[in-house]
């Protein structure tokens, strides 16, 4: 027999002190930190312990005494459940203001390096509808809130069309609006939905890996373009053209509707063949008269106005004349490279992603754009010193690595190189400060400046300018 696992007790009057990783937030009871997650600075609640170690444990509210002054009413009917929205409930300008310190915090703590002031944080002139990609997930096994459970009623209907609980892959949680992209994506999921219930077709079973309908991508681009991209757990065409007329008779204004039948374990589609249905085989976004194509399988910054301020702040930054060689590492679809082209002499644009590059490459020809080169590789086999010596010595590096931020050679790479100015853009502020110290060495910080991308959430963009010493 297991051990019993001992409970953990309920703690009274807690108050919330601030926001934390992750977007929880945290309080101090005695000498232990708890985190807390949808809790607001102010707030005095009961918090039932989930896990107790040393010096912190994790909890959840379990009843509210008192509601911070901050509070504000969550838009959503799904907050708190769904999980993607952990800062609903806090008004915008706690959020960036949040950010702003998490930026300051993860420079002055780990990179540990002389600052200058940090620039105020761009906020997102708008906080709802400002994401030009979505993905939903088909279900048979709906997940049921606490309160459907403890309602006493059944739900023989388990039928789901939404977002994976965290924590829970094979739980999806039905959803009636999501606020964070345009209302359209609403429209198309439900009536998806509800069309192949009314035909009796199958929703994906994420244990037994089985049933028709899978997966949805919304795409919408600033130009007005939209796609969509169905994805199939079975090899049915007859079924598979039947939902897709409908939805071709139901939305018009789709300009490029798609679909893949994935029959694999997981739902990625990157490695698969992807079916245009009606339309192109992808949109297009446009920044100062550049246009980007956008496919199924492409990476596009998902907020596209704040997308061209970050890029906006990155050539700022650089401080081109026009004569320069730039290196674009990271350079994913080659956005920031082609946004750079036009003000310098040469850009080299360096990812690990081969298709990427073909992206990069595509979008370089449509814009007329001859004076850009991609490369394809693992960034540290790529930039060797052969390479720079082969393609020439940068004047500037534009860096936009993932988020475990760059690996110590490519570093020490970039340190032999020594470009003259640095342009760091990055998605997470803690992986930047470590690399910015490695970097301290023959580099000194002379601008910073965060953009958020992602209202409602933690997630913060920064940039940071880097000039040799």
């Amino acid at each position: 027999m297991g051990r019993k696992r001992k409970q953990l007790p309920l703690i009274e009057n807690v108050e919330i002190a601030d926001v934390a990783a992750e977007g929880k937030s945290l309080a101090r009871v005695e000498d232990m930190v708890v985190f807390i997650p949808f809790g607001a600075p102010g707030d005095i609640a009961d918090v039932k312990l989930d896990k107790k170690k040393k010096s912190y444990a994790e909890g959840h509210i379990v009843n509210l005494r008192k509601p911070s002054e901050i509070r504000v009413e969550p838009r959503c009917a799904h907050f708190s459940v769904c999980g993607g929205c952990k800062w609903q409930h806090l008004p915008y300008d706690f959020q960036i203001a949040s950010k702003q310190r998490q930026v300051e915090d993860a420079l002055e703590r780990i990179a540990k390096v002389e600052l200058p002031p940090v620039n105020p944080i761009l906020g997102s002139e708008h906080v709802w509808e400002y994401r030009n990609k979505m993905e939903y997930t088909f279900s048979n096994r709906a997940w049921l809130t606490f309160e459907q459970l403890n309602s006493g009623l059944d739900f023989p209907d388990r039928d789901a069309a939404g977002f994976h609980i965290p924590g829970a892959f094979d739980k999806v949680l039905d959803i009636v609006r999501c606020h964070l992209q345009e209302d359209f994506s609403n429209r198309l999921r439900l009536f998806i939905k509800e069309y192949a219930k009314s035909k009796g077709y199958t929703f994906y079973d994420l244990k037994n890996h089985n049933g028709l309908l899978r997966t949805l991508m919304v795409r919408t681009a600033s130009t007005g373009q939209k796609m969509a991209v169905v994805s199939f757990g079975e090899e049915s065409s007859e079924k598979i053209a039947d939902v897709m007329d409908a939805v071709a008779a139901e939305f018009p204004e789709i300009t490029s509707l798609t679909y893949v039948v994935n029959t694999k374990v997981n739902d990625t589609i990157g490695d698969l063949d992807i079916v245009t249905y009606r339309g192109q085989s992808y949109i297009e976004e446009e920044m100062e008269g550049l246009r980007f194509r956008v496919g199924p399988k492409s990476f596009y910054q998902t907020n596209s106005a704040q997308a061209y301020r970050l890029y906006s702040v990155a050539r700022d930054f650089a401080g081109l004349s026009g004569d320069e060689l730039v290196y674009d590492l990271y350079t994913g679809t080659g956005t920031i490279a082609c946004f750079l082209a036009r003000d310098v002499k040469r850009v080299i644009g360096i990812e690990y992603v081969p298709e990427a590059i073909e992206d990069a490459k595509v979008n370089a020809s449509i814009n007329g754009l001859d004076n850009t080169l991609f490369f394809a590789g693992d960034m540290k086999d790529v930039l060797t010193a052969d390479f720079i010596s082969e393609h020439g010595k940068p004047d500037v590096m534009i860096v936009d690595p993932p988020r475990a931020g760059m690996h110590e050679d490519v570093v020490n790479v970039i340190l032999d190189a020594a470009p003259r100015r640095i342009v760091y853009v990055s998605c997470n502020p803690a992986t930047q400060a470590r690399d910015i110290a490695m970097l301290d060495g023959k580099y000194r910080v002379t601008a910073v400046q965060p953009v958020d991308m992602f209202p409602h959430t933690h997630h913060v963009e920064n940039v940071v300018r880097l000039e040799l010493r």
